[in-house]
């Protein structure tokens, strides 16, 4: 599957192929440059984008791309599919498959073309839909070659140009053509593109040309930024565009904010009803901080998530009314809902859109466009700003998590839209503290209780576990979590803690067979059972990208193991200590009577390091790996 880089998620394509003279190989795979074989699994051979804005409310998108494809692994990269809606429409779609030679062997049949309903797995009301074709051919190396045309009845979306799509697939040749009508103003962002686009004027119409040539395969890089920040790309943005009946600008945050205000106004009344029931919540209670827990409460109880993307209903809400009666909404229903709740009780809240999703966010602060797929509330109250995720069931109120946590929002006011930033969790609120008391028995197993207590992002994943998933899978989970081969779980236990920064202490009680080695009179154990570190980072490749470590944490864990009658130690790990840029490290192992306590500590800082910083990176890493594999050999006294 391949796609252009679009905010909207949008692409098409123009066949060339279809009409090159019969025998003559277009596309003969021995003669990609051996350079641009080296480490690809594809070579995008030809590509041209085309997109013309024919007025402020419509526009066409045509692209033509060749993809040789030179082994299994590539073969994802022959896949087709493109998504449609109501705003817009798929014109057509052409394909032609190649052989090794550059014959053509097939072309696509309409017939061929699967159209179905897009879903993202969860509780869904859409006119979403995608096609997808394929040639299901694996005789390597092959070409495929498709056409598709879209055209758009709204102009709040322009696509964006990637000409290569992934780290290991070569480029050959690729190029955007952007046509405007004269008196539009085109904004663009180049990313890793040298010099400017080629303009041109023909009558009423100016067209941007962008290409690229010869752009290799690269290594896989640990810990890199999003692919977009370490490749070339054109970001577009439209300045006056039109959605359905509605007129907006997006030269400002302001501005765009101005156009989601006036979609979504007068929609956040409520019915006679509930605005009672928020009377009947709140009004015995001054901290308004209480009354927002309370009505968030209200809200996580009598609402339940469902996505709804219907024309311009996927950037419109449904009014509060509808949610009120219906007891469900996606995201801008149910964060216009909790801001109408709160509006009612006397607080002010602003709907606030926002990129979802862990991890690195990839976003232009300084280029207003539409890069956000998600809403949440915001209740500003100076210092004490409050944010709320209004799909979850469980979160506390105040807290985001790592989906929308340290990362650009938009909120939308009456006066416009206001670029600001999500709390980020550090060091403080993101730590793990474990703490194991285990028997080691003469036959090398062991018996033990585990306290852990997780708090911030550390409980991220098990909090939705909790709540979302069987028993009988969140044991499977927990019967993976420690850092030993196998052990069986005699008992489990949790207990949420509720707090603005929530946490999950678990008890957690475990018999581990084979835990120890033993040779003659000799015992060999390591004693890092709760938490070991899993990656070894080293390469002879020189380092082009920057590092990125997403978020920071700190790690405590503490392990006490009862000798077993008649040992003693015989040898200990040294102590180790690392400092970095990117974090500490340090461990330590002490024995006093019969009870080896282990300590290990680990904090890692996030952000972004410069490419020649490495070589740190490995050192820290790999002095980690190793010092938390060291063991204690003890010995049977004779």
């Amino acid at each position: 599957m391949r796609a252009l880089l679009s905010f909207s998620c949008c692409c098409l394509f123009l066949l060339a192929a279809v009409t090159a003279k019969a025998g003559d190989p277009e596309y003969p795979a021995a003669t990609i440059p051996a350079e641009l074989k080296a480490g690809a699994h594809a070579v995008k051979r030809w590509e041209e984008v085309q997109f013309k804005l024919t007025g402020t409310g419509e526009a066409r998108l045509v692209n033509h791309y060749v993809i040789t494809v030179l082994d299994e692994s590539g073969a994802e990269y022959a896949n087709m599919v493109e998504g449609y809606d109501k705003l817009r429409t798929i014109r057509s779609i052409h394909g032609v498959l190649y052989d090794a030679s550059g014959k053509a062997i097939k072309k696509l049949k309409q017939s061929d073309i699967t159209d179905r309903a897009a879903s993202d797995g969860v509780s869904m009301i859409t006119d979403n839909r995608i096609k997808q074709h394929s040639f299901y051919y694996s005789v390597y190396p092959y070409t495929i070659e498709y056409e598709i045309t879209i055209d758009y009845n709204c102009t709040a979306f322009f696509p964006g140009w990637l000409p290569q799509d992934a780290r290991d697939m070569a480029v050959e040749q690729s190029r955007l053509l952007v046509s405007v009508p004269q008196a539009y103003p085109l904004r663009y962002r180049q990313v890793l593109y040298e010099g400017a686009p080629q303009i041109t004027t023909e009558k009423d119409t100016r067209t941007y040309t962008w290409e690229a040539k010869q752009i290799k395969a690269r290594p896989y890089e640990i810990m890199a930024p999003a692919w977009r920040r370490r490749t070339t790309a054109v970001l577009l943005g439209p300045s006056d565009f039109e959605m359905g009946a509605y007129k907006g600008n997006m030269n400002s945050w302001e501005e765009y904010g101005k156009f989601m205000y006036a979609l979504n106004k007068d929609r956040d009344v409520l019915p006679p009803a509930v605005k009672q029931t928020v009377h009947q919540l709140t009004n015995g209670i001054n901290d308004p901080s209480e009354k927002i827990r309370v009505l968030y409460r209200y809200l996580q109880q009598h609402t339940r998530y469902v996505s709804i993307q219907l024309g311009i209903g996927g950037w419109q809400t449904f009014d509060a009314d509808y949610v009120a009666n219906k007891g469900y909404g996606d995201c801008k229903a149910l964060s216009n809902y909790m801001c109408a709740l709160l509006k009612e009780a006397g607080i002010t809240a602003y709907c606030t859109l926002v990129h979802a999703g862990d991890g690195e966010i990839d976003f232009e602060n300084d280029f207003p466009s539409n890069q956000f797929n998600h809403m949440i509330a915001c209740v500003p109250r100076g210092k004490d700003t409050t944010w709320l995720e209004c799909t979850s069931a469980y979160l506390p109120a105040g807290y985001l998590s790592g989906f929308t946590a340290d990362r650009p929002v938009l909120i939308i006011t009456e006066n416009g839209g206001k670029l600001i930033h999500t709390p980020a969790y550090g060091t403080r609120q993101n730590q793990q503290l474990q703490r194991l008391e285990a028997h080691i028995t003469p036959e090398g197993n062991v018996l033990a209780k585990v306290r852990t207590f997780s708090t911030g992002l550390q409980q991220d994943d098990l909090l939705q576990r909790l709540h979302e998933s069987s028993r009988e899978k969140l044991m499977e989970w927990i019967r993976r979590a420690l850092s030993l081969p196998s052990y069986d779980v005699n008992s489990y236990n949790c207990l949420e803690q509720h707090d603005t920064i929530p946490a999950i202490e678990q008890q957690l009680d475990i018999t581990a067979r084979n835990y120890a080695a033993i040779s003659g009179k000799r015992m060999f154990i390591e004693p890092n059972i709760l938490n070991k570190s899993s990656s070894r980072i080293n390469t002879e490749e020189q380092r082009r990208s920057d590092i990125q470590q997403v978020f920071a944490y700190t790690d405590v864990d503490t392990v006490l193991l009862a000798i077993p009658a008649g040992y003693t130690a015989e040898s200990l790990p040294k102590p180790t200590l690392l400092k970095s840029r990117f974090g500490t490290y340090a461990s330590l192992v002490l024995v006093k009577d019969s009870t080896i306590t282990y300590i290990r500590t680990v904090q890692r800082n996030a952000g972004t390091f410069p490419a020649s910083t490495f070589p740190e990176l490995e050192q820290f890493y790999e002095g980690m790996y190793k010092a938390d594999r060291g063991r204690i050999v003890l010995v049977k006294k004779e």
